[in-house]
């Protein structure tokens, strides 16, 4: 299933070529817009240029891989009623979607790794404090990855009761992007906003995994997100495990 969903992305290399550049364009103008804003600046709650603008380039090469536009095809496979097949084979439909996931994010790994070489061109990029973040920063992002892949299953899941997700998967995908820092870091939300936002498991995507690398949350701090990241897995595993439990009642396989 991992090797199918690789090959699914790579198959594709008009949209891999469309896909790169789109992002190097992204990643471009992000950091041009954070160098305008702090042009005559100093740092902004403690956060200076250089900083910012390394958060926003690695930010959206990390949302790239993260969040693409087609996270998995349970929802094609449910409407075409190819969900029949998936159901009877020993492995379960949850760890089948999963590892097709994961085989769709290890494809657009190259997207990222373009996207940061365009940032490091252009001398957005800045180095971790030391090794001990660079080392934590990686445990971060593979936490990051787990929640994003459990949160995107969970939407695709919708399937199941209205058999088109094009329009929630279009709201979490914008809400996900907002609410996980990669568009404007944690830092600079207002505090009853970020407040809001640490409760919910978004920020485990982006914000926990790049503020760590850049050494904006060392120490305990970032152990503390680290844990987090755990506890937001356990919980969207079980919801994940419950919603399915509703979903298998849902099953409608059109054309018989």
């Amino acid at each position: 299933m991992t090797r199918a969903g690789t090959r699914s992305v790579l198959i594709y290399r008009g949209d891999l070529i469309t896909g790169a550049v789109t992002l190097v364009i992204q990643v471009v103008l992000a950091i041009a817009v954070w160098r305008i804003v702090y042009s005559g600046r100093g740092p902004v709650n403690g956060v200076d240029a250089r900083t910012a603008v390394a958060y926003a380039a690695i930010a959206a090469c990390l949302q790239s891989v993260l969040l693409p536009w087609q996270f998995s095809s349970l929802p094609m496979r449910i409407r075409n009623g190819q969900i029949a097949t998936d159901l009877t084979r020993p492995l379960g439909l949850i760890w089948q979607v999963l590892g097709q996931n994961f085989g769709v994010l290890l494809g657009r790994l190259p997207l990222g790794a373009i996207g940061l070489a365009a940032a490091a061109v252009i001398g957005a990029l800045m180095l971790p404090p030391g090794w001990g973040a660079f080392l934590l920063s990686l445990v971060a992002t593979a936490g990051g990855v787990v929640v994003a892949m459990l949160c995107n299953l969970i939407v695709s899941m919708v399937t199941f009761w209205t058999f088109e997700v094009s329009g929630p998967l279009i709201v979490y995908r914008f809400g996900s992007a907002f609410l996980s820092g990669s568009l404007i870091p944690l830092w600079f939300m207002p505090g009853w906003l970020r407040s809001s936002v640490e409760w919910l498991p978004f920020q485990a995507q982006v914000y926990t995994p790049v503020s760590i690398y850049l050494g904006r949350t060392r120490g305990g701090e970032a152990l503390a997100l680290v844990a987090v990241q755990l506890a937001w897995v356990v919980v969207l595993a079980l919801l994940l495990e419950l919603v399915w439990r509703r979903a298998r009642h849902k099953v409608v396989v059109q054309g018989g």
